[in-house]
This record gives C-alpha cells, sequence and structure tokens, in this order.
C-alpha cells in the first residue's frame, strides 16, 4: 500500500489518462469490500450495538460538524472555499474500505472495524448531505439531494453486484478466491492512486515547498481526526478505541470525489491527491502504539 503512494507519484503520464476513471476504480473497489465482507464477524459486533452507532455517530456526524463550526469561526469558506470542501470530504467520508484489514494487520480488531466502517458507509447517505446543507452550502455550492442519490447509488449498486456474485459464486468459492480477490484489490489501488495524483508531479516541480505544506497538512488532519477519536471514545476500552481512532483517520476521500462526478477545484482535488500518502502509511506508522494498546487490554 506504502509503495503504490510512492510509485503513483512516479507515473505522471500516465495519471490524465486514467483520471476520469476515477469514480469507476472507486465503483470497483466498494465492490471488491463488499465482496469480502464476513456476515459473522459483523453478527458478533451487533452484539453491542451501542458501541457500533456511537462510533459511526462519531466519525460521520460529530467530527464533520465540529470541524464545521470551527471553520465557520475562523471565515475558511470566504478565505478558500476549496480548502472549505477539502475540509468537508476529509471528516464527511467514510473510513476507507481497508480499514478492516488494516486493523487486522496491527493485531487490532478487524471485526469490530469492518463493523463501524460499514455503519459509517450507510449512513454517509444521509450524514454528508447534512453536513454539506446545513454547514457548508455558501462554499460547497452543492445540492444535498444530489449528492445523497449519488452516494446512495454508488453504494446500493456495488451492494448489489457483490451480493449477486456472492449468490452466484458460493460462499466457498469466494473464501477459495479471497487472495485473487485482494490481488485485484491491490492492483485497482495501484490504477486509482496513480490517477489520483494527476497534476502532483507537475506542481511540485514548479512549487515543491506548497506541495510539501499540503502534504504536511494531509497528515496533520489525519493525525487530529485519530488522536480526537481516541481520547473521546477511550472509556470503551483503549484497545476499541484505538481501532474507531484508526478508521476515523483514515477516510474515503475518493467516494465522495466519486459522488462529485470527480470534478472538484485544484486545491481540493490536490488535497485529496496527497490525502492517500498517511491514508497507505498511518497505519504503518502507528503498528507500535497499536500493539501497546491491545496488550494494555489483553493484560
Amino acid at each position: 500500500m506504502a509503495a503504490n503512494a510512492a510509485s503513483g507519484l512516479m507515473l505522471p503520464a500516465f495519471s490524465a489518462v486514467l483520471r476520469p476513471w476515477i469514480p469507476h476504480a472507486i465503483f470497483a473497489l466498494l465492490v471488491l469490500a463488499f465482496l469480502r465482507v464476513e456476515p459473522a464477524g459483523v453478527a458478533r459486533r451487533l452484539t453491542r450495538p451501542g458501541l457500533i452507532v456511537l462510533a459511526a455517530g462519531w466519525i460521520v456526524a460529530a467530527v464533520p460538524f465540529a470541524a464545521g463550526l470551527i471553520a465557520h469561526a475562523f471565515h475558511l469558506e470566504t478565505i478558500s472555499p476549496a480548502m472549505m470542501l477539502a475540509l468537508f470530504i476529509v471528516t464527511a467520508a467514510p473510513p476507507v474500505m481497508s480499514a478492516p484489514a488494516f486493523a487486522f494487520l496491527m493485531g487490532l480488531d478487524g471485526a469490530l472495524s469492518l463493523t463501524v466502517m460499514v455503519a459509517c458507509v450507510l449512513a454517509t447517505p444521509l450524514t454528508a448531505p447534512l453536513v454539506a446543507g446545513l454547514l457548508l452550502e455558501t462554499a460547497l455550492r452543492l445540492e444535498p439531494f444530489r449528492l445523497a442519490a449519488n452516494l446512495a447509488g454508488l453504494l446500493a449498486g456495488s451492494i448489489a453486484i457483490a451480493w449477486l456474485i456472492h449468490h452466484i459464486a458460493g460462499a466457498a468459492r469466494i473464501e477459495a478466491a479471497k487472495t485473487e480477490i485482494d490481488g485485484l484489490n491491490v492492483l485497482l489501488l495501484f490504477a486509482f492512486i496513480i490517477a489520483a495524483m494527476d497534476g502532483v508531479a507537475a506542481r511540485f516541480l514548479s512549487d515543491p515547498f506548497f506541495i510539501l505544506a499540503v502534504t504536511a497538512l494531509t497528515f496533520a488532519v489525519s493525525f487530529t481526526q485519530t488522536a480526537i477519536t481516541y481520547l473521546g471514545l477511550r472509556r470503551i476500552g483503549r484497545a476499541d478505541a484505538f481501532t474507531v481512532a484508526l478508521a476515523a483517520g483514515n477516510r474515503n476521500m475518493g467516494l465522495m470525489v466519486a459522488a462529485m462526478g470527480g470534478v472538484v477545484p485544484d486545491f481540493t482535488w490536490l488535497y485529496f491527491a496527497l490525502g492517500q500518502l498517511p491514508t497507505y502509511t498511518l497505519p504503518m506508522i502507528l503498528k507500535p502504539l497499536a500493539g501497546r494498546m491491545a496488550t494494555v487490554d489483553n493484560g
């Protein structure tokens, strides 16, 4: 994953060609993610629905509303509408679809991450338009109902296709092919990161300090969302709080961009592109801390 992020910057010639395909890549990634959902793990975590509702509400409602109020207090919608839009997509989006895999690799509860991710994804068509309409409407100039319809269409379509494939192939064949499915996922992510980096290499050559500043900002926002979520939810248990925090710090901005048809201002696109770097590297950076959290809870 981290290598994918770096390689995307090294193949600028392909970025412009692949950029129009980003909505299609997001849809395909959603299909693969829902194809790999394990109902048993979700059912086990749903025995504590209060925790799932709390975590999902925090991620897709509390955090974006708080971020929007703070941004309005500093008049960000007037200073930079494109930056306001970037703030919207990085706080209103659900966790990345790979969050459960990251949690598992870090020694955390992948079932909790999966259940929270699914709950957030299903809630996003309702919460994201509310955030856009109530707090960010003047900066974004989005039609909340169209955004809701686009998000619902992406999610419903991907779930339907995943269910159809699962119904035709059967659970045993899907389980046997999980390595191939994961491999296809990596290839799609490789194409996605190349497309997302459209224009970034050229901008780096012309203004490297600006690119470095935006990159630092994306890491700061990701770390901030992770830290605030952990501190806010640590009473549920350190390991569980850290699992939810990791999901909150890694947002599926591509889903929001796809719902907007892939047409966003230049700065917003730049933030979206460079925002993939912390998404792909944060789990690797935080893995030692996650191990200590799991050890403390188990001890």
